[in-house]
């Protein structure tokens, strides 16, 4: 009994050997039909960190951050870099025109940095989220639904970003990431 127990574990391991890990990302969608830069900003144990730029061409993603979310709240600034404008919020951090990582969001300018507002998006701890930006003329239907609700448990959770405002100032001219 002791050898057949023994066998059907020899068995099992191979398959708990080669499962895959479930993905963990915070991942941002271009909807629209122009090339957008996207910057994050978020808090972790060492405090406040702002990235930038990624850009996104039409109707592609791509995942800013790797692994497991260390934050409930994540911050994101986007700008379309074809048409101008911008999807933006009241929360200001620290940006520049080129690539970038900004530890601190206090004294943007007086720092030698830009100030953007970013919009504020509530993971609700999740795992795993993704953002879908798209054009003002995309708007979700007009009857009240949960603005940043998962697909179904255990899937990623995806949200819409706020309404896209236009035209913006200037657009860096980022490099890609």
């Amino acid at each position: 009994m002791t050898a057949l127990l023994a066998r059907g574990i020899l068995l099992l391991l191979p398959l708990w050997a080669y499962a895959a890990p479930a993905a963990a990302d915070f991942r941002l969608c271009n909807n629209t039909g122009s090339r957008v830069g996207i910057a994050i900003g978020y808090k972790d144990g060492d405090g406040w960190t702002t990235e930038g730029w990624w850009n996104l061409s039409a109707r592609n993603c791509d995942t800013l951050l790797k692994g497991a979310l260390v934050a409930r709240f994540y911050y994101i600034y986007a700008i379309d870099y074809d048409r101008g404008g911008e999807w933006s919020g009241k929360a200001f951090m620290c940006t520049r025109d080129k690539e970038f990582t900004i530890r601190g969001i206090e004294d943007c300018l007086a720092r030698g940095f830009d100030r953007a507002g970013f919009f504020e998006v509530d993971t609700g701890e999740q795992r795993s989220w993704t953002v879908q930006l798209t054009e003002s003329t995309e708007q979700t239907p007009q009857r009240a639904m949960p603005q940043y609700a998962p697909i179904a448990p255990g899937s990623p959770a995806v949200a819409p970003a706020p309404p896209f405002t236009g035209p913006a100032p200037s657009a860096p001219k980022a490099p890609a990431r």
